[in-house]
């Protein structure tokens, strides 16, 4: 048992609990902290070869708040010597255990880009709300969101990201990439993503969208292929991807409604878009090229999809 130093016990005795305390405790509790130490633990330093490393689950937790909260490996560093909260969370004492350096926190993320490890994440947690009965099979919705890039050419290499493609939305051209993804009709839980550069089109990729054991599909108008809708409807699978108007020929009244009706199921496709873009802010790449970027969206949707089920996940606890 560690003794309680007096900063803990006055903090322990503060009279106001503030919400990033309350949203880590929530995420303490419903992230499978087992499972997914588990599958990093193959790939991570052992003590006894050289000097001893941070504890898994320690580094782990850190790598999650820089998710969550947008921060830089020196950044993230120097929140654990700021924070209580954070360091409570990352399971660090400040007069028992040592700060992880920004170096050390820097090579965690390379470990988890080099092994696919993110990748890996984003399946185990899936697998673990399928397992709670949270995340459902019997339809699919697919959408896509563009990720941002620096276009300037104000650099050391005078250059653009060379991986990072150009698209026109409307009237406005966007640099980046986009990531694709499909979840489930009740939730919005994400079960696929593919990332792709921001020029692919959305409809490419469908197909790598589907788990294969669909019953309905939904998408907005730019999935819309006539081909394929007749091929899913003699497979059985309804098809609910919005009506498109052509050249001259506007949508009808019917058409509208009917796509109206589409959207409200189709809407909750975007619920994991809102957590990962507004709630923490994930609107610009942080990295050059798609492998390091692509990493880091599997975490963030990852730690999405259990925050849009904690609520359900704390009601089995309790």
């Amino acid at each position: 048992m560690r003794k309680a130093s007096f900063a803990s016990l006055a903090y322990d005795n503060k009279k106001k609990k503030t919400r990033r305390e309350k949203f880590l405790e929530e995420m303490d509790r419903v992230i499978p902290w087992k499972e997914l130490t588990g599958i990093i633990g193959k790939h991570y330093p052992k003590a006894g070869n050289g000097r001893r490393p941070m504890p898994l689950e320690s580094m782990l937790r850190i790598y999650f708040m820089q998710q969550w909260y947008g921060l830089s490996d020196p950044a993230m560093e120097d929140a654990l010597y700021d924070s209580e909260s954070m360091r409570r969370f990352a399971e660090i004492d400040l007069e028992a255990d040592a700060i992880p350096d920004e170096t050390t926190i820097l090579n965690f993320r390379h470990l988890l880009e080099r092994h696919k490890l993110t990748e890996k994440i984003f399946e185990t947690t899936n697998r673990y709300l399928s397992d709670k009965g949270l995340l459902l099979r019997e339809g699919t919705i697919v959408d896509a969101t563009i990720i941002s890039a620096p276009s300037s050419t104000k650099n050391q290499t005078q250059s653009r990201d060379k991986e990072m493609r150009q698209t026109k939305k409307g009237n406005q051209w966007y640099f980046g990439m986009k990531a694709h993804v499909g979840t489930d009709t009740k939730r919005g839980l994400v079960h696929r993503v593919v990332i792709t550069d921001a020029s692919v089109h959305d409809s490419r990729v469908m197909e790598e969208l589907l788990h294969g054991e669909e019953s309905v599909v939904y998408g907005d108008k730019a999935y819309v292929n006539e081909g394929r809708r007749v091929e899913y409807e003699a497979r059985g699978i309804e098809w609910h991807i919005n009506r498109k108007g052509k050249r001259g020929h506007a949508l009808s009244q019917e058409d509208r409604d009917w796509n109206h009706e589409q959207n409200r199921i189709r809407s909750k496709g975007e619920h994991a878009f809102l957590v990962v873009k507004h709630l923490w802010n994930y609107r610009k790449v942080r990295y050059k090229g798609l492998a390091k970027n692509g990493a880091q969206v599997f975490s963030l949707f990852s730690l999405a999809n259990l925050y849009l089920a904690r609520k359900d996940l704390l009601k089995m606890q309790a």
